[in-house]
């Protein structure tokens, strides 16, 4: 519990105390003492919630529920009810203090990744280790990172090996070998030896600070029915006051109650008329689906995206790095040229600049080869071209000219199931790379689940039709759609959303993101890759295929619950005022009703938090 929880705790108490001391008081001894221990426990019960009330006011330049509950305990003591007056702020204010725990429970995973950032780092200097704040880091720097401690930035092992626990990243508790060379983030933990690395980012733009920007985010995009209730709650407000007034002076003008029966039961409106449970309605539901999608690493940007997230039909998913495991193996490289090694070196020194997985497997491949000084452009959903001594070089998808024999060698490996990668040279293809990447394990049993879910799938990817099918077949995809350039998938998803159809696109976030700005909800299976947190409604850290079918669940269920809340709290309201006008609830009790059908709202929306 934090420090203004515990605050709030000890204010609610002495407010207890006194006025069990106040009854006391009342019984046996002083009676005259008992406005005096009463009101001291309004004011000090009633002290934050008061607060609270009027910066509202301030903000939102409008009443609140919280001017429903102080009006109505003052007006319980100017008709000299004063027990049931600071009863009612008790019970308001304990109500209120659940209620902050309870939030607190339900974003505590959403807080922790907020913690994340790194404070300190060992900085290499001079062969001299200095101690400095992790965010005066730049890029170049060398730190030693020790066992136990945080990576303080997010950089490359240039020393050592290791390994990293991610888990507050990616959702995975199993610790990550890392070797000379590997990519290590910033906030995870060194868990086994000590090692050196460079520092490849700025903090402002490591992952955990991105991760951080997405969570804040994620507090600020409310769902349509949190914004409406918001709307609702200002009004409303005013209509529980006028029927309040109406009930105080109506009844006994017209000779049905007395004077102070009829200011009893206007107070008794403004508690059991207040709409807390319908406020509490939506929002701990909405912080608990993101709390507990965070613990499963699944990044949600906000509650807007869960409420669409439950509306999904169509699912789109990209080949490479989402249905298969983004890990291709090279398993040809042929040229019909005299200067192969030239050609070799060529092809490594460009796809060493290249991102795209497929390039990092050809680099792999390629290691011995020598690395050539070239400046290269990539084009997207093409490739990577370079001029060198007064040639142009192109590796990937380019439209060149193709001999027969070229071109029957790779039909055959395309109809094998193998992608292809052309390499030309002056817009006239001179070999070409074969590769094979293994789809997912879960993938054939997600898109089961999914089927059965009544939602598409569709395959969408830049890959020849052979390789594309072939890759459908094996995860039971019945729709594909092949040789796109991202332009293309771009078109696709728009059209589909034209249909009626509430579009998910999964990709990679780098290739994908026009498809993915497009999409009523775009996930990236990007490992917390800068691209994949600013292009998308939702980041997959772990990269497992089963978040798709985890997080639609997840969205459904929470929209299951809020309306359960909110029906239940109209029912309650409902209720309680009916029961009023007939004069069969007092006070006391339409507080604790009213406040416990607060109470049972949020722990109704804690059970989001169950895995």
């Amino acid at each position: 519990m934090n420090h203004r929880l515990k605050l709030k705790a000890i204010y609610i108490i002495i407010s207890i105390v006194l006025i069990l001391t106040a009854t006391i008081v009342k019984s046996y001894i002083f009676h005259s003492a008992e406005f005096f221990l009463y009101g001291l426990a309004l004011i000090i019960g009633g002290y934050y919630k008061t607060k609270e009330g009027i910066l509202k006011i301030i903000k939102n330049k409008g009443l609140n529920i919280e001017v429903l509950m102080i009006l109505a305990a003052i007006g319980a003591f100017v008709i000299n009810e004063y027990a049931e007056g600071a009863i009612l702020i008790f019970i308001f204010a304990l109500s209120g203090l659940l209620e902050n725990y309870a939030n607190a429970k339900s974003e505590k995973a959403l807080t922790n990744l907020l913690n994340l950032a790194p404070d300190r780092a060992i900085l290499l200097k001079e062969e001299k280790e200095v101690e400095i704040d992790a965010k005066d880091l730049k890029v170049g720097d060398i730190v030693i990172v020790k066992v136990g401690s945080q990576v303080p930035a997010d950089g490359r092992i240039l020393f050592g090996s290791t390994s990293i626990n991610e888990s507050m990243i990616t959702g995975e508790f199993l610790p990550v070998d890392k070797k000379v060379g590997d990519e290590v983030f910033s906030g995870t933990i060194n868990e086994s030896s000590t090692f050196t690395m460079s520092v490849t980012k700025d903090m402002k733009e490591s992952t955990v600070q991105k991760i951080i920007d997405f969570v804040e985010k994620a507090h600020n995009n409310q769902t349509k029915t949190e914004t409406f209730i918001e709307k609702f709650e200002k009004i409303y407000v005013y209509v529980v006051i006028a029927l309040s007034i109406l009930i105080m002076t109506l009844p006994p003008l017209l000779g049905q109650w007395t004077l102070s029966d009829g200011v009893y039961r206007g107070i008794v409106v403004l508690v059991v008329g207040s709409p807390c449970a319908l406020v509490a309605s939506v929002s701990p539901a909405v912080l608990s689906s993101l709390s507990n999608a965070s613990r499963a690493g699944i990044l949600i940007k906000g509650g807007k995206h869960l409420e669409v997230l439950a509306k999904i039909d169509t699912v789109i998913l990209d080949k490479t790095g989402t249905i298969t495991e983004g890990k291709p193996e090279v398993r040809e490289l042929y040229f019909e040229v005299d200067d192969e090694p030239l050609v070799y070196d060529m092809v490594y020194s460009l796809e060493k600049q290249s991102t795209h997985p497929l390039a990092r497997a050809v680099v792999e491949f390629l290691k011995d080869k020598n690395e050539l000084t070239v400046t290269s452009s990539e084009i997207p959903g093409k490739g990577i071209e370079s001029i060198y001594e007064g040639n142009l070089y192109q590796v990937g998808n380019f439209n060149v000219e193709i001999s027969i024999s070229l071109k029957e060698r790779i039909d055959k490996a395309q109809k094998e199931g193998y992608t292809t990668v052309y390499v030309s040279r002056n817009s006239i293809l001179i070999g070409f790379i074969s590769l094979i990447d293994k789809v997912r394990p879960q993938v054939k049993d997600t898109i089961q689940r999914l089927n059965e879910l009544n939602i598409n799938t569709i395959l969408m990817t830049g890959d020849n039709r052979y390789s594309a099918d072939n890759i459908a077949k094996k995860a039971g995809i019945k729709y594909v759609l092949s040789n796109l350039l991202p332009e293309d998938k771009h078109m696709h998803v728009s059209s589909l959303k034209t249909e009626g159809r509430t579009v998910m696109m999964v990709g990679d976030g780098i290739n994908d993101a026009p498809a993915l700005a497009v999409s009523n909800i775009g996930v990236a299976m990007g490992s917390g890759t800068d691209v994949s947190l600013e292009t998308s409604d939702i980041v997959f850290m772990n990269n497992h295929i089963q978040n798709i079918e985890k997080s639609i669940l997840l969205a459904k269920r929470m929209n299951q619950i809020a309306l359960q809340n909110i029906v239940f709290s109209i029912i309650i309201i409902g209720l309680l005022l009916f029961s009023n006008i007939f004069g069969l609830i007092i006070l006391p009790i339409g507080v604790l009703a009213h406040e416990g059908s607060t109470i049972l709202v949020i722990l109704n929306s804690l059970r989001l938090l169950r895995n």
